[in-house]
């Protein structure tokens, strides 16, 4: 007899390779499948989310919609048709136990602003829509937001940008981090003077993290001291440090001209910017990213010189 395990299993497999119709009559013939919590994976799910599945990971006892965002990476690719079936998944939930369904389109809604393999794969708009219109939170107020804050904030982390402008546009609140980030500058002005400081801290340091100079600039003219931390988000390292790992010698600049500490080091690794940029310039196999890291490297060499 086939027991849950199995059955997510085959239902899983079947959302992995677009499969609607072979999902339909798994649903169809064992529509609780839908509406369960995974307990215990088997390897098939253990093998590849590891500590995820644990208890105080983000994927401890999934449903099955949340398998849609594929992440945790698995295969680290999702099927054109992942809107559709998505749909399918809620259709059969709706009908077995709606009860269910605010937690799973809520999280999984969360998942999907995450997902970079979603924004690689072209899907996330589709599939944030389709979430949206079966009733999940655009705030994510239903569910475990995290250290990542609003839905927003979570696909501004991973550089999910158009996703997050959509998730503007649906009508999620703008923050102060979303609007640094979408080059909202008038709004920035209007909600830097309100937020709190690590509400500042975090915005800055995301700016910092993609590589944002005139963010940056913005921020620093608001007040921002040049070597925040954010104790929400990469709390290991200051702005400099991240501005180095994005490979923005401009954000970088900026960091270093307003009076950043080039000599502290970060509390993960033991090393200071300067290391960062050495670091990744001995790492990057790709020949351009590797250049940006030595233009960096030369920058802050220089600068420890002067």
């Amino acid at each position: 007899m086939a027991t849950l395990d199995d059955d997510f299993r085959d239902a899983v497999a079947a959302i992995d390779a677009g499969d609607e119709p072979a999902l339909r009559r798994l649903l169809d013939a064992r529509p609780h499948v839908a509406v369960a919590r995974l307990d215990s994976p088997g390897e098939w799910l253990r093998g590849v989310a590891a500590s995820d599945i644990e208890p105080g990971g983000f994927f401890h006892r999934p449903y099955l919609l949340w398998f849609i965002a594929e992440d945790p990476v698995r295969h680290g690719r999702l099927p054109s048709n992942i809107a559709a079936i998505a749909r399918c998944i809620i259709d059969t939930a709706r009908l077995k136990d709606p009860a269910t369904l605010p937690e799973q389109v809520d999280y999984a809604l969360r998942l999907v602003c995450w997902s970079w393999i979603a924004r690689q794969c072209g899907v996330q708009i589709a599939l944030i829509d389709e979430l949206l219109g079966a009733g999940a939170s655009l705030e994510g107020l239903n569910t475990y937001q995290g250290r990542y804050g609003a839905n927003t904030d979570a696909a501004i982390h991973n550089g999910n940008f158009a996703a997050a402008e959509h998730l503007v546009n649906r009508g999620a609140v703008l923050t102060l981090t979303t609007a640094l980030c979408l080059n909202r500058w008038e709004e920035v002005d209007r909600l830097a003077p309100a937020a709190s400081q690590a509400e500042r801290d975090d915005a800055f340091v995301q700016a910092a993290l993609h590589g944002h100079a005139e963010a940056l600039r913005r921020m620093l003219a608001l007040g921002m001291a040049p070597t925040s931390i954010s104790r929400r988000n990469h709390s290991h390292g200051t702005a400099l440090h991240h501005a180095v790992s994005s490979g923005n010698l401009e954000a970088v600049r900026v960091l270093v001209e307003a009076g950043a500490n080039l000599s502290r080091v970060d509390s993960m690794f033991g090393g200071t910017p300067l290391g960062w940029a050495e670091y990744g310039e001995s790492q990057e196999k790709d020949a351009t990213r590797a250049a940006r890291f030595r233009a960096i490297r030369e920058y802050l060499q220089q600068r420890s010189n002067t």
